[in-house]
């Protein structure tokens, strides 16, 4: 018996993603969430202070915290960057 084919990945999201484009949305999508994450924890606030801060409810405070990348457009998450008094900041490089 032969073993199975196994294949390697640049990235997580290139092993779920359909498509190079999707892809890459997604590692955009997850580092933006993890700075604001960070940037949530490091001023100690509390789920209902962050929403407050950034327009949005708790509920949504929580799915953010929680990593639930599918419920976040990047257009929802450079809103609440900004909300947040943070410059969203986007560099191009050759693949």
């Amino acid at each position: 018996m032969s073993k199975p084919k196994t294949e390697s990945y640049a990235s997580v999201w290139d092993a779920i993603a359909d498509t190079p484009e999707e892809a890459a949305n997604l590692r955009v999508r997850s580092e933006l969430m993890d700075k604001i994450t960070a940037l949530i924890e490091e001023n100690g606030w509390t789920q209902v202070e962050a929403a407050k801060r950034c327009g949005v409810t708790q509920p949504r405070i929580s799915d953010l915290l929680r990593g639930r990348i599918s419920r976040f457009s990047l257009d929802a998450l450079v809103n609440i960057a900004t909300a947040l008094g943070c410059h969203v900041h986007v560099e191009l490089e050759a693949a």
